[in-house]
């Protein structure tokens, strides 16, 4: 079996694009990875073209020799851009292994450990401006089964955060639990927004509300600031959606800087590459549970893994869609109870329409985290695809 092409599919979905990569063999099967990388596309998809010229013609179940060989030849190594196209490829080749030995892809990653995971949704909140109405929006959710909510009441604050400011957060976080009974575990988002001092303090007032954890409390690129928020922080710390490889999450587990990591199987390296962050990570006793709140072919990717990795603890997913999402792909989703089960079907379990997502071509969009529009990432319409 060979590879003939290699080609990069972008559809929007209102808050991004979606940015798929699909790698074709000379004998009919295909394999379909993601490569979602916010507002990015473009360069994105270039890298996606470079990789192409190496991998044409090359036998496609030597995954590691490529992903080696492609992350060797880089020279400038790392970033989201060059790791999220190589990400990509190397989950299309996984899901061709699995499909042409009519497998799951966690058969060959050792077998299932388990035959569903727990979620916290993310998106739940869509629309949703004052503490009044995130409290409204978390009630449905629970109504739902959700048993895990994240999301960022911090508006638009960026290292700093006025009294006032904080106070509306806090009063939001304080309304989704009284909302929800206690019923529901609370995962607070930081987005990187903050400095030390003020990430420490607000991890200090977030304390009583017992959350399962504060999310990504300063920006992804000093670790020691990080390890320091752990240090002080009375509240279980996570981070790692902005880390974009293996040598990364070395640098925070020696530094202890995170109690939760939270790698993304379409930026730091793929299936197998975060398996082995995954596996470090169990070495320093660091529960996994990954980022994911992009689209169907990464959430099917983290799926797998969740299945098969011993120190997976939870899985982020987006509580609602676009209604196109359906269209676009062939995803089935079971959930019951805060729990989806892991599919079965041969390769990663989800194949894409390229005809669908030319229905829905690239549009530009801008990071709304710091314009005080973080909650429209819905349009009106939207659908439940789990």
């Amino acid at each position: 079996m060979k590879v003939t092409d290699v080609k990069c599919i972008v559809a929007d979905c209102f808050r991004t694009n979606w940015a798929f990569v699909k790698v074709y063999t000379d004998e009919g099967i295909d394999g379909v990875g993601e490569a979602t990388l916010e507002y990015k596309e473009k360069a994105l998809c270039g890298a996606v073209e470079h990789i192409k010229d190496y991998l044409v013609g090359k036998d496609p179940t030597r995954i590691e020799e490529h992903f080696q060989t492609i992350y060797r030849d880089a020279y400038w190594r790392g970033g989201p851009v060059l790791m999220s196209a190589l990400s990509a490829v190397e989950i299309a080749l996984w899901d061709i292994l699995g499909k042409s030995l009519g497998v799951p892809v966690y058969t060959l990653l050792g077998g299932k450990m388990r035959d569903s995971v727990r979620i916290y949704a993310n998106g739940w909140f869509s629309g949703a401006k004052t503490p009044d109405e995130f409290a409204a929006k978390a009630k449905t959710a629970l109504e739902r089964g959700v048993t895990a909510l994240k999301w960022d009441p911090f508006g638009k604050a960026f290292m700093e955060i006025p009294n006032a400011d904080l106070d509306r957060a806090l009063e939001c976080v304080a309304k989704v639990k009284e909302a929800t009974g206690g019923r529901v575990d609370l995962l607070i988002e930081g987005h990187g927004r903050f400095n030390v001092p003020t990430a420490v303090t607000i991890a200090k007032k977030l304390e009583e509300f017992g959350p399962m954890f504060f999310e990504e409390p300063v920006p992804p690129d000093n670790l020691d600031a990080l390890a320091e928020i752990k240090r002080r922080s009375p509240v279980p710390v996570s981070a790692g959606e902005r880390l974009y490889s293996l040598r990364s999450f070395r640098d925070l587990f020696e530094k202890r800087a995170a109690d939760y990591i939270q790698p993304d199987v379409s930026h730091a390296g793929g299936i197998l590459e975060l398996k082995k962050i995954a596996a470090m990570a169990d070495s320093f006793y660091i529960p996994f549970a990954p980022h994911n709140p992009s689209g169907p072919v990464a959430c099917a990717a983290t799926l797998q893994l969740a299945a098969c990795c011993g120190n997976f603890s939870i899985l982020e997913i987006m509580y609602s869609d676009v209604t196109w999402r359906g269209e676009v792909c062939d995803e089935k989703l079971e959930y019951k109870d805060g729990f989806i089960s892991i599919p079965d079907r041969p390769g990663i379990g989800v194949n894409i329409d390229e005809a669908e997502c030319a229905k829905h071509p690239y549009k530009p969009h801008t990071l709304r985290h710091y314009q005080g529009t973080l909650t429209d990432i819905r349009p009106p319409e939207t659908a439940f695809f789990y």
